[in-house]
């Protein structure tokens, strides 16, 4: 397609669609979509494979399953377009119904397969589903716009009191998605569950545990699409307003346990801690990843008083289970912590990080003369408590996991089966099962290729997996490795009997 006939289109469909969808104008892409279809591939990513049974390899969907689910998202994504433009499910369902529009092949087939009147409950469902995430979602034109989002969202949690073991870690775990979300410049970003856990500081298990029963349902994080192969998980930040179905009686497990009060006793009437806190998220997410904060070190009481202490240097004890949100005895118990080791100090009833406490992270302390940067002391923190390397061995078992996890998807790429390995005498030992495709070196090409043994040049569709063995790559191939192996046995065969 060439520029002018681009621009042509473009001209008559901003002239078209504005008068389907009300006053309102389309933006470039959402008409190039609706026109062209995904020329890009842009919403083709995830869809021609997923999961296995097992919930770890990944395994192609068949060429008509993945041609529903990449219309499919095509689909949802004109929805949101027209909602958020103002327009209505009849409008979106003449846009998708129109026999020029390349965007609305999907339903159409949909119409075509099962009846016009299965199509228009599709678009029904796919408007209801759009409507709602753009209820939730909030339009950014620009990247200004991004950051100011960020920046709210920022003044949010650090304002949110966070209570409780549980929610503490939660916290941390949410720092870690903002500081993903601020690198990709929007609530919108990519990450994976180690890359998280290596970010907060904690295993994956307490990870997953913290988005089922205190994110998710608290409405701060919703997964928009599972991540697959080497691409991350997406996300989506939010601002906690909106919690979902069943977050309040989640949360309150890292709520007070405590027994209400009894009037009659003159017992407290408000709780321990306040409705608001007041921290700098900045600290915590530079030093929640260090080994000093380990649950069986320092742990996320002390992120969440420095934090506090931080932002406003002398407060007593009183104004510190507001603006940290930790319990009273927690509080007395980490700043005696904290004071062994030299971090706060005390003067009277007020407490107050000590000179030059953090500046080897690089977070100046406001008073602090900034010409001098002791060493580090949080490794001597971590030597102390036996937490010193955790986050060295959690990163290394996650490269471990990674390279296995990228070994099963190579092998899975290039049909191989599973090997078969026994041990004897203590050592593992390969089992080489026979197979009719093992080729003879002569064949190999230098450059992975398979060299015909009649004409001697190089075959076209014939490759040499890294385990020597013969295997066949073609765009719609999605044969077994026996499959594979009973056609090149089949294809000898037939070559022998001709010859």
């Amino acid at each position: 397609m060439t520029a002018s006939t681009h621009h042509a289109l473009s001209e008559r469909s901003s002239t078209e669609f504005r008068g389907i969808v009300g006053h309102a104008r389309l933006p470039s892409a959402a008409t190039d979509l609706i026109l062209l279809g995904d020329l890009t591939g842009r919403y083709a990513t995830g869809s021609y494979s997923r999961l296995s049974s097992d919930g770890r390899t990944v395994i192609p969907r068949g060429d008509r399953q993945g041609a529903a689910e990449h219309g499919h998202r095509i689909t949802a994504a004109i929805a949101c377009h027209v909602a958020r433009a103002g327009g209505t499910v009849d409008q979106l369902t003449q846009l998708l119904l129109h026999p020029e529009h390349e965007g609305g092949r999907h339903t159409r087939s949909i119409a075509l397969r099962s009846g016009q009147t299965r199509a228009l409950d599709y678009i029904r469902r796919v408007w209801n589903s759009a409507s709602k995430t753009i209820s939730t979602t909030i339009a950014l034109s620009s990247r200004h716009d991004a950051y100011e989002v960020l920046s709210a969202l920022r003044d949010r949690i650090e304002t949110t009191p966070w209570r409780g073991e549980r929610g503490r870690t939660a916290l941390r775990v949410l720092r870690a998605h903002l500081n993903f979300a601020e690198t990709a410049g929007g609530p919108l970003h990519h990450a994976s569950e180690r890359q998280t856990a290596e970010e907060a500081g904690i295993s994956r298990t307490t990870l997953r545990a913290v988005y089922e029963t205190v994110l998710k349902p608290g409405g701060w994080l919703r997964r928009l699409r599972v991540g697959h192969g080497q691409e991350g998980s997406t996300w989506y930040l939010s601002d906690g307003s909106m919690p979902g179905r069943g977050g309040a009686a989640l949360l309150s497990r890292f709520r007070s346990t405590q027994f209400p009060p009894d009037p009659a006793l003159g017992e407290w009437t408000t709780p321990e801690t306040a409705t608001t806190a007041d921290i700098d998220s900045t600290v915590l997410g530079q030093l929640m990843g260090h080994d000093a904060f380990a649950h069986h070190a320092l742990g996320s009481a002390a992120l969440m008083i420095i934090s506090a202490l931080h932002l406003r240097p002398a407060q007593t004890i009183a104004e510190l289970l507001g603006t940290s949100s930790v319990s009273r005895a927690t509080t007395y118990r980490t700043l005696k912590r904290l004071a062994d080791h030299g971090l706060v100090q005390h003067t009277g009833e007020t407490w107050a990080l000590a000179p030059h406490a953090l500046e080897g992270f690089g977070i100046p302390l406001p008073d602090a003369d900034n010409s001098h940067t002791p060493a580090q002391g949080w490794s001597k923190v971590a030597e102390q408590h036996g937490t010193w390397g955790v986050a060295a061995r959690r990163k290394a078992v996650h490269t471990a996991e990674r390279a296995a996890y990228q070994e099963a998807l190579d092998r899975l790429a290039q049909h191989r089966s599973r090997a078969v390995v026994i041990v004897r005498d203590g050592h593992p030992v390969l089992v080489p099962t026979p197979r009719p495709d093992e080729i003879p070196p002569t064949w190999h090409a230098p450059d992975g290729r398979v060299l015909d043994p009649v004409t001697g040049r190089p075959a076209a569709d014939w490759r040499v997996a890294t385990d020597g063995r013969l295997i066949l790559i073609t765009p719609a191939d999605q044969r077994s490795y026996d499959e594979l192996a009973a056609a090149h046995a089949e294809a000898l065969s037939e070559w022998e009997s001709v010859a």
